[in-house]
């Protein structure tokens, strides 16, 4: 029987997400890979019992994930009831819906339909009557924002999400998604964009946004899906997402340049005492605006590294100068599309 480390709480830092009065730890954890049917369920278990036990409240998941779509929340639900079913009120847990989920017309984008479907089938399937966080997973250009806002109010009135958010939303729609439900007299918690070293588009604009609006942001893949770790300094492994076809890491992403800026990066780390993955993860966290980075995970000695990062968040300017030079956009943006809708 799983019993919480009473230290929990002692050593995670938490920001105010926004300006809201909710805080999100610094580091959270997604359950996008490596919580499906395919994987371990007892490895994914050892896995969410680490990151609670090392402070990290905040688990986020989406109505696809697994593979197969769908069964990581419904592992996820498993674990809740078996482990932590006691320990809900010390849980932020956040679902989100808009990428292929089913077949036929009503199973993804941004419909009013689908939304409300999709957020009643992940309650199901975690057992939940409620989740913390809702998102809109992209922007749908197809379906008035307005609809799909309307959507996220509706389930934020029926209490069956605490708050709402958005995800790889431009810096137009988003400030236009804030205004749609600041009329209706619901506010904006949060925004899900990707960020890393070497993918640095929120820096144009989305972040100043952001910050005016006073919504929160947690980064999904900080370390560029595995690429800012060690695992790819020298051969790409057999075992790895770059090593396994039909993955969401593709080899043609490991460029040269992409692999110089990446060893050279980890010379950085080196002199900061840090692996790769820490410093990218403390990177990110130096902004301002930046209330969470969102790591993933395939055992609990990674997540227990990558909660190192905290240990080490300050930079020197000539350490960001440095980095600057490495730090540029690779072209691993795969959720551009949605981003750049204007």
């Amino acid at each position: 029987m799983y019993t919480p480390s009473e230290h929990r709480y002692d050593t995670m830092l938490y920001n105010y997400c926004g300006t809201s009065g909710l805080k999100l730890p610094a580091v959270s954890l997604g359950l996008w890979h490596n919580f499906g049917d395919i994987t371990s369920l007892a490895n994914a278990r050892a896995m969410i019992h680490t990151a609670f036990d090392l402070g990290i409240t905040h688990f986020d998941l989406a109505n696809n994930y697994g593979p197969p779509a769908g069964s990581a929340e419904s592992n996820f639900g498993k674990i809740l009831a078996q482990d932590l079913g006691g320990y809900r009120d010390e849980l932020l847990i956040s679902t989100k819906a808009g990428y292929d989920m089913w077949s036929g017309p009503y199973g993804e984008w941004g419909s009013r339909k689908y939304l409300l479907a999709s957020l009643d089938q992940s309650l199901k399937r975690m057992g939940l009557e409620y989740v913390d966080i809702f998102y809109s997973h992209r922007f749908d250009p197809n379906t008035p924002l307005e609809e799909t806002m309307g959507a996220l109010e509706t389930a934020y009135r029926q209490g069956k999400a605490l708050y709402v958010g958005l995800s790889s939303y431009s810096a137009k729609k988003t400030r236009q998604a804030h205004d749609i439900l600041k009329a209706r007299g619901v506010p904006v918690l949060i925004h899900q964009p990707s960020y890393s070293m070497l993918n640095r588009w929120v820096e144009e604009s989305l972040l100043d946004t952001l910050g005016e609006l006073g919504i929160g942001t947690i980064c999904f893949s900080p370390l560029a899906q595995g690429m800012l770790t060690d695992k790819y300094l020298g051969a790409i492994p057999e075992e790895s997402r770059a090593g396994k076809e039909g993955t969401s890491l593709s080899k043609a992403l490991l460029t040269e340049e992409n692999l110089k800026r990446i060893k050279a990066l980890n010379e950085i780390a080196r002199t900061r005492k840090q692996s790769l993955a820490q410093m990218a993860l403390s990177w990110v966290l130096r902004r301002k605006e930046i209330t969470s980075v969102l790591i993933g995970a395939s055992s609990p000695e990674q997540i227990k590294e990558n909660v190192g990062a905290l240990d080490h968040l300050i930079f020197t300017d000539d350490e960001l100068k440095e980095i600057d030079k490495y730090a540029q956009d690779g072209n691993i943006n795969l959720w551009a599309r949605s981003s750049d809708e204007k």
